[in-house]
């Protein structure tokens, strides 16, 4: 494997190490430990056709993406990573390299909301289908395969509900049927989950959340384990153009340093976030499969390190209870998005799933969904009792 890693990265280092070093390798010329923002459009060629290192123009390829890359791949345990200018980039480009006109597709039940979206009111434009399918039932799952599904898409933990999925059943069920299995592995990140190991053929991963873990950066990733597919997706970014910035890729190799560490405390705060809600008279409901009650719970245990910062809960006094929740807290601070060192709180139905109303995929009006900062968890518990009074 050491062609994949030209930066002397050993594949049986540890997580933490491989985060650290994996792509990173000291400037040659300068020594710097970190690698350069390559702020570069094009470069110099050596007589026609004379490329050093490979590159040409940026949107093809840039050093820094390429450290970027380099890393995705080590921490996925994959044959080749991508970095794109979002998640959903990432998304577009997968679905457009493997499906064609008259495809289909089966999608969970509880998919984030911007996925649904691609999936509806994009891809199907273009003569792909789907079917809903909730992906946490290997037989549902099976039961929604047709002669002209190419992949099975899962999220676990998923975004809002944490519904968990056992990933190597169906990593099972797609090898039998001869499709792909796609996982985004956005709210457990490598350090928690290893899809591929577990026998997916392609991870997603919107890298603005826990891998830059800062909320100053938007991007995704691709992680595959085949060569040959790696190839094909890399010919698709190239021709379609969806691409890192080499800034934004700095950012999120930044991040993927302290992704472990990080990680750690996510999960430990979340757990006391967790017992502290499932234990409120005003809660209804927790969703954390971290707790021994959550349906997941045992495949969690089985496919994950830790159980990760993300909670939703839902109040017992409706929607207008579940609104008031949100603007009353003072640490939580209420914002979309997810996975960075600040805690977050929202109101899925209006925010961020706004776009899955009125399908099957639309999430109950009286869900809070927090994302779990590094805060002292003490201040997070005084702020979430103070804000369900």
């Amino acid at each position: 494997m050491t062609d994949q890693h030209p930066h002397g990265h050993q594949p049986h280092h540890h997580f933490e190490t491989r985060a650290i070093h994996a792509g990173n390798t000291p400037d040659p010329l300068t020594g710097a430990v970190v690698p350069p923002i390559y702020q570069v459009s094009t470069y110099k060629q050596d007589g026609v056709g004379g490329l050093r290192g490979g590159y040409e123009y940026s949107r093809s390829a840039n050093p820094t993406r390429t450290a970027l890359e380099e890393n995705l791949a080590a921490l996925e345990g994959g044959r080749r990573g991508l970095a794109f200018a979002s998640g959903l980039a990432a998304e577009d480009t997968l679905l457009r390299t493997v499906l064609a006109p008259g495809d289909h597709v089966v999608i969970p039940d509880d998919a984030y909301g911007g996925t649904f979206r691609l999936f509806a009111k994009v891809v199907s434009r273009w003569g792909v289908d789907f079917s809903v399918a909730d992906t946490s039932d290997p037989a549902a799952v099976q039961a929604a395969l047709t002669l002209r599904t190419k992949v099975i898409w899962v999220e676990t933990p998923s975004n809002p509900l944490l519904g968990i999925t056992d990933i190597a059943a169906l990593a099972g069920i797609a090898r039998t049927a001869g499709v792909k299995l796609v996982v985004d592995n956005t709210f457990a990140s490598p350090y928690l989950q290893q899809p591929l190991a577990l026998g997916a053929d392609v991870v997603v991963h919107s890298t603005t959340k826990y891998m830059g873990g800062h909320s100053d950066v938007v991007g995704g990733a691709l992680v595959v384990a085949d060569e040959a597919l790696g190839e094909e997706l890399a010919y698709h970014q190239n021709a379609m153009g969806a691409v890192a910035g080499p800034f934004d890729a700095w950012l999120v190799l930044r991040g993927i340093k302290t992704l472990a560490v990080r990680m750690d405390r996510h999960s430990e705060n979340a757990t006391r976030v967790a017992e502290l809600l499932s234990r409120h008279p005003r809660v209804s409901q927790v969703l954390y499969p971290g707790l021994p009650g959550h349906p997941g719970h045992e495949t969690a245990a089985k496919q994950m390190k830790a159980y990760g910062g993300m909670v939703s809960f839902r109040v017992a006094d409706g929607e207008e209870a579940a609104v008031a929740v949100c603007d009353r807290t003072r640490i939580f601070t209420l914002g979309e998005s997810l996975g960075g060192v600040e805690s977050l709180i929202e109101h899925p139905g209006r925010m961020t799933h706004a776009s899955a109303a009125g399908s099957p995929l639309e999430v109950p009006a009286d869900l809070v969904r927090l994302s779990v900062g590094i805060e002292s968890a003490d201040d997070l518990l005084a702020d979430l009792q103070q804000a369900l009074g």
